[in-house]
């Protein structure tokens, strides 16, 4: 069974587009759905909390978005755990391959699903000057994140050519299970750099802010784990970074497991406005 069978109730009319696909300035209309007052709440949460490039949500403001998000559920987006993409399968995909669908972007803020079937993979992918909010909807994920080590060598994330490798820390490497409360990110700290592996079916929801864009410096790139002792030791081990829980990190070109399949949206709507 192919994914894009698996997903057909997902969306009744899949249509294949670019993955992240911006959004129309009119307000879209989904027949079979009524607003979402938890997704239409975080839209409004984010209008405020997400300032444009070069901006850092405040503590409060961090605070703000994870209690809207640590209280969504699958049926605030319009999932279920009863969609047929959700059930076990004995038929293994030999790639499985992630999907993802855009509700919402603007240049301060994106909101976005991945879907991934089991065993599917997210690389090991950075956030260059972005704040990422991750909730887990549905399914069991293990996440490996990175922060590279705060030196002279390593102050940017997106600064090295390919071959060059960055010393990084290890600061996230473990399994969650949904319901749990929502992951964040910042541009140099929580993990920006990660990767996931759904040990089963998945649902994630991104809020980004601001959303990847080439044009303006936030490019995505990838990475390699390279143990701390397979790699000459240049630098030394900063004060406070366990050595063991160091590796350096090889920037490399995007791997097949990068490629995603774009879908349609078809939840609940947002209504562009703040007269709510």
């Amino acid at each position: 069974m192919t994914i894009e069978v698996r997903l057909a109730d997902v969306s009744r009319s899949i249509k294949k587009k670019k993955c992240c696909r911006k959004a129309s300035s009119k307000t879209k209309r989904f027949p079979s759905y009524a607003v979402s007052f938890p997704l239409q709440r975080l839209y409004m949460a984010c209008l405020d909390v997400f300032k444009g490039a070069g901006t850092v949500p405040t503590s409060a403001d961090v605070q703000k978005l994870c209690s809207i998000l640590d209280g969504m559920r699958a049926e605030d987006v319009g999932l279920s755990k009863n969609l047929q993409f959700f059930k076990t399968t004995s038929i293994a995909e030999v790639t499985p391959k992630v999907v993802c669908t855009t509700i919402y972007q603007s240049e301060n803020f994106s909101l976005c699903i991945f879907f991934l079937p089991a065993n599917a993979v997210i690389p090991l992918h950075n956030h260059p000057g972005m704040t990422v909010f991750s909730k887990l909807l549905l399914g069991k994920v293990h996440i490996k994140a990175y922060d590279l080590v705060n030196d002279d060598d390593n102050s940017n994330n997106n600064s090295s050519s390919p071959s060059q490798s960055k010393l990084a820390s290890l600061k996230a490497d473990g399994v969650f299970t949904a319901p749990c409360d929502t992951s964040v990110l910042y541009p140099t700290s929580g993990g920006n750099i990660h990767a996931f592996t759904a040990i089963t079916p998945c649902a994630i929801l991104d809020v980004m802010g601001p959303p990847y864009s080439k044009k303006d410096g936030r490019d995505c790139s990838y990475y390699k784990e390279i143990p701390l002792d397979a790699l000459p030791q240049e630098r030394a081990v900063p004060t406070g970074e366990k050595s063991e829980r160091c590796w350096w990190l090889e920037e490399i070109e995007a791997p097949k497991e990068s490629e995603m399949e774009g879908i349609e949206y078809m939840g609940p709507p947002i209504v562009e406005t703040r007269l709510l």
